[in-house]
């Protein structure tokens, strides 16, 4: 992997398989010290700026929100050098003022997941980074204003309720997230997050809002073939937004996270595990 390089990346969720637009397109297949990930990485220029694109779900959409690779498809994108992470996921909305069709840019989350592991450290390595803010600003600053170009139909801010799945929420549970203040919900989100602050990279996320989940006593509760359906009408206009945002998060400083690490370990040096240490090598700068 050491020839190949993107400075940003985009792992794309439900309907978004591909990115078009993409110049010297090649694909490579990759192993980390975690497993392979997803699916190859596709990799390409635009508009001068390096991009990868990794499918979150594989091609062909064969991996359930638990069994995606996580920890593999974030420590590849690490080893390229990555910067700037840009997710696109789709959920559904717990809030009137985001129907479907609406793009939200997440700014916090709430996770309620328990059967997904969420860290490249333990194993006799401690680590701890910080998740208060986890979303790069300014990269929703971008995703703004190419939506305000765009005239996409979008919302800045929202809390994401990450559920693990792969079953829809029951109604009461929908009914409690609104309560807590969750504004959309999905199934993958929040892992990601975690593991791109651990690795040292910023990012921002394009939740793509398909239904409005079950509480909403006007509309049919959540099914495939509606998320499939709204899935697909919102692909020109990711294409579209990715197309204009892509060039511009490319010219964003480097992710001020870089270093997060450097003040995250919790155990001694003379007691951290070797192996545990070869396997997280490329998170560190040094």
């Amino acid at each position: 992997m050491t020839k190949n390089s993107a400075r940003v990346a985009v792992i794309g969720g439900s309907g978004v398989y591909d990115i078009d637009g993409l110049q010297d397109k090649q694909t490579i297949s990759v192993d980390t010290p975690w497993g392979k990930p997803s699916d190859d990485i596709l990799l390409g220029t635009m508009d001068g700026v390096e991009v990868a694109f990794l499918p979150r779900h594989g091609r062909g959409h064969f991996l359930s929100p638990t069994d995606v690779p996580y920890l593999a498809n974030i420590y590849a994108l690490r080893e390229l050098g990555v910067q700037h992470v840009l997710t696109a996921t789709a959920v559904g909305a717990l809030r009137e003022h985001t129907p479907p069709g609406t793009f939200v840019f997440v700014d916090q989350y709430i996770d309620r997941t328990y059967r997904r592991r969420q860290t490249f450290f333990g194993d006799g390595v401690v680590a701890h980074v910080p998740m208060a803010d986890p979303v790069c600003s300014a990269m929703v600053d971008v995703l703004e204003e190419c939506s305000q170009d765009l005239r996409l139909a979008h919302h800045r801010g929202g809390t994401y309720i990450c559920i693990e799945g792969p079953q829809f929420s029951t109604r009461a549970e929908s009914e409690m997230y609104r309560q807590w203040g969750a504004d959309i919900i999905g199934m993958t989100n929040i892992t990601e997050a975690k593991l791109i602050r651990e690795a040292g990279m910023s990012f921002a996320s394009i939740a793509m809002v398909t239904d409005f989940d079950c509480w909403h006593p006007d509309h049919e509760d959540v099914d495939v073939a509606q998320v499939i359906a709204t899935a697909h009408r919102n692909a020109d206009n990711v294409v579209e937004l990715l197309k204009m945002a892509l060039p511009k998060l490319g010219v964003l400083p480097d992710s001020e996270w870089r270093g997060v690490l450097d003040s995250a370990i919790m155990t001694a040096p003379d007691a951290r595990d070797a192996d545990t240490l070869l396997k997280v090598a490329a998170l560190f700068n040094k």
